[in-house]
């Protein structure tokens, strides 16, 4: 009789969907507990070798740390939520999944079959909301057909364009055991049967002849350069071919800080005047102009490139010189082929690129001394004159927040691909907690470095819960300048007063963090920010420094992305 029990315990659906995601390269489920979803925890527990879960304390903490597992490890992450409100606190995560191109599977819970329309508890028809910012979303109804149900959505999700995948599991065929007579179930038709290719030759050939008749070219390297696992032939080919580049998202730390071709300081210069721009691995939005360059001063507007690792990501918003899709490290070494059967004789390396090059050191050297600025209140700038000496080349910095992370964006430059986290186009904020978790879980030797507006905590701060749990220590920055920058400054330009833009001053999000478990200090002064970042560092355990900057100061945005 224990046998039979525990063969069924080991069969049941929870089991097989363990078994799939390993399968697929999951190393951690992140959940929230829930009843409907206990099958999934069980299958776990008794899983050889058991597979680890971490829970938090907002459904949306989940399905941001498996985001950020498929954006720093680039294999799939997996979250499991429980019915009804479980799969509703995670719509925004994974809504910023779909926008980042992140794989990861949400496997939610469901009332049972055998009642739907009676009222069960949390009872929600989950697929009809999740479709349009999934690649598919579906609900499995049959035990037997649960593993490879998992399967499909997992294969799915990391299918060129990734994005997210949900599925959930009627509570029948969660809990139950495949039925000897039951049919083995279909997989999804849209599941991949094989990876895109390289892109198409000619299609590459057309953007080499391009080059060879530009004078001031511009490459931009983004986030899915690096999620294709590209960016060491983007960065081959950036230097074969001299391109002047520009990172976006995770492209940055494909050419480290310093590199003589890395001009993202200079990127206004660089835009206003190029004449052909191409864009690699990112969307042609409003974080890069919407694609409209050159024009400035008497130069024509610019021949615009995008490449995409699937023809869905090509912008359709804007006319295109040429395109490409499919595998970016094939289209970086196809290019670098291509342009060496032209005979690319690269004019712009002794004009355009040392322009470039000193426009960007000059920009950096009229930031000295706001880098350094002794002002009080502080200057949010300061924070970053003393953060970045402390940096280690592998460190992973993560930003939540709005003009305190645009900062961050600006001073921050990453020594290595792979170690910068932002929330990316969708803008939502309360991405930093399930970040920082994920972070530490996926490289356990870094530094993991979260940086939060004061905003930005109230979303997720009481997931350094979850951290202390966890024995997960992360040095936690916050800029806390009691407004919301993002809208006070703006509102009163516009009306000339504000509404709904303040928060408390100097509210202590440090004690929130001691009262949690963890440690924090607050600081007040510029020349107290060095030590208290030494101390957060050599802490050991989830550590909060909340530095009072100054209200008065807006970041200079160049665009509302409206």
């Amino acid at each position: 009789m224990a046998q039979a029990e525990h063969t069924e315990l080991v069969t049941h659906g929870g089991a097989q969907a363990v078994a799939a995601a390993r399968e697929h390269g999951v190393r951690t489920i992140f959940t929230l507990s829930g009843g409907h979803v206990f099958p999934v925890y069980d299958g776990a527990v008794k899983a050889d070798p058991p597979m680890p879960i971490l829970d938090v304390r907002h459904e949306q903490t989940a399905v941001f740390a498996a985001e950020a597992t498929a954006r720093l490890t680039r294999t799939p992450g997996f979250a499991v939520l429980t019915a009804g409100p479980g799969v509703t606190n995670g719509i925004s995560a994974v809504t910023t999944a779909h926008f980042n191109g992140s794989a990861v599977v949400v496997l939610g819970g469901r009332a049972p079959d055998h009642r739907w329309g009676a009222g069960s508890l949390q009872e929600f028809d989950h697929p009809v909301l999740l479709r349009p910012i999934t690649k598919r979303a579906w609900t499995e109804h049959s035990s037997a057909a649960v593993g490879q149900a998992v399967g499909a959505a997992f294969a799915l999700a990391n299918s060129r364009h990734r994005g997210p995948v949900f599925l959930d599991v009627s509570l029948e065929a969660l809990f139950g055991t495949p039925d000897a007579g039951a049919g083995p179930g279909h997989p999804p038709e849209d599941v991949p049967r094989g990876q895109p290719g390289s892109p198409d030759p000619g299609d590459i050939d057309q953007i080499a002849d391009l080059l060879a008749k530009a004078a001031r070219p511009v490459l931009v390297l983004g986030s899915d350069v690096w999620l294709d696992g590209a960016e060491i032939a983007a960065r081959a080919a950036a230097e074969e071919l001299a391109l002047p580049v520009i990172a976006n998202g995770q492209g940055r730390g494909m050419l480290p800080a310093g590199h003589e071709l890395l001009v993202t300081r200079a990127r206004s210069t660089a835009f206003g005047e190029a004449d052909l721009v191409i864009v690699v691995g990112t969307p042609l939005d409003f974080r890069l102009g919407y694609g409209e360059y050159g024009g400035r001063g008497d130069t024509r507007a610019a021949s615009v490139v995008h490449v995409a690792d699937a023809p869905s990501q090509i912008a359709t918003h804007r006319p295109l010189a040429a395109s490409a899709a499919g595998e970016l490290a094939g289209f970086f070494t196809g290019l670098v082929s291509a342009a060496q059967r032209t005979g690319l004789r690269r004019p712009w390396a002794s004009d355009w690129l040392p322009r470039l090059a000193r426009a960007s050191k000059a920009a950096q050297e009229a930031d000295a001394a706001l880098l350094a600025s002794d002002a009080v209140p502080i200057h949010p700038m300061r924070v970053y004159g003393e953060l970045a000496p402390l940096l280690e080349p592998d460190a992973v910095v993560i930003g939540d927040g709005g003009d305190f992370v645009s900062y961050a964006g600006k001073y921050i430059e990453p020594r290595q691909p792979g170690g910068w986290l932002d929330p990316g186009p969708y803008g939502c904020l309360g991405t930093g907690l399930g970040y920082a978790i994920a972070a530490r879980i996926a490289r356990p030797s870094a530094q993991v470095v979260l940086l939060l507006g004061d905003g930005a905590a109230g979303f997720s701060l009481m997931d350094a819960d979850t951290l202390v749990r966890h024995k997960l220590p992360v040095v936690m920055i916050c800029g806390n300048n009691g407004i919301w920058g993002l809208e006070k400054h703006p509102m009163q330009a516009l009306y000339g007063y504000d509404v709904a833009a303040d928060l408390q001053p100097q509210c202590r999000y440090d004690q929130v963090v001691s009262a949690l478990g963890g440690a924090g200090e607050l600081v007040t002064s510029p020349d107290e920010i060095g030590p208290a970042l030494r101390r957060a560092f050599a802490a050991g355990v989830p550590y909060l420094v909340n530095v009072v900057t100054d209200p008065q100061v807006a970041y200079p945005r160049t665009t509302t992305g409206v």
